[in-house]
């Protein structure tokens, strides 16, 4: 999610090879159910009112056990929204792929994740696979980042919105944790902005830049900077 979906789609800092998109895509079919368009769309618009009436999943707004527990429900409510997708959806894939496969049949996907998970694990430790592969998206990041992400944790930029890092209890999430560096330049493919917190996705950016599978569009250099307190502007939650 944090390189196709985010870091590519939405925000295009990173431009993927069709060897590595293609592969995150199938993935993502397979364990989310998630439309392309539809998961940017709700994205942009979260950046174009960040905290405030509009934002689709604000905390703020909305409350933070609202978020927590029903994040995906509002992801499905500002999708389902009159041009929402005609206004923020730009430039997302429309090839053959995406037209008869991802989107067309958007919900086969995990169907088929639970027949290989029955056929790999067994009939019952199968649907338990299934089950944690269901809930990690909903949980993490429609509830963890994008609720926690805007009410605790520290700041590393003083930005117009309640966003919060939340390193290093959630270096699990490929760097989505750094929800406040991203939120103090969306564009760029970097989320690590101090010498301690840990970016893996950007990492995988580095990885797939070497051999040729991915061009680095944007990524902020924070320098020096960022490295001190005195230049920084931190505030702890």
């Amino acid at each position: 999610m944090t390189l196709f979906l985010h870091r590519a789609q939405t925000h295009r800092g990173v431009r993927l090879h069709a060897l590595a998109a293609t592969p995150m895509r199938l993935w993502l079919w397979l364990t989310t159910a998630i439309v392309t368009k539809e998961w940017v769309a709700c994205h942009r618009k979260h950046h174009a009112f960040a905290d405030r009436e509009g934002d689709p999943h604000s905390p703020v707004v909305e409350g933070l056990r609202e978020i927590m527990l029903k994040g995906a429900f509002y992801y499905r409510t500002a999708v389902k929204q009159p041009g929402m997708l005609e206004k923020y959806g730009k430039g997302t894939p429309n090839d053959w792929l995406e037209r008869h496969l991802l989107t067309r049949f958007s919900s086969m996907g995990i169907v088929l994740m639970l027949a290989i998970d029955v056929y790999l694990f067994g009939l019952f430790a199968g649907p338990a696979v299934w089950a944690v592969q269901m809930l990690w998206i909903p949980l993490w990041a429609a509830g963890v980042i994008n609720g926690i992400g805007h009410a605790l944790g520290y700041r590393n930029f003083e930005v117009k919105d309640e966003s919060r890092n939340i390193t290093p209890i959630a270096i699990w999430l490929g760097g989505e944790e750094l929800h406040n560096n991203h939120h103090a330049d969306p564009k760029s493919a970097k989320f690590k902005a101090r010498w301690f917190e840990l970016d893996i996705g950007w990492i995988y950016i580095r990885a797939l830049k070497l051999i040729g599978l991915a061009k680095i569009e944007y990524a902020r250099n924070y320098g020096s900077a960022a490295k001190r307190h005195d230049e920084l502007a931190v505030t702890e939650a």
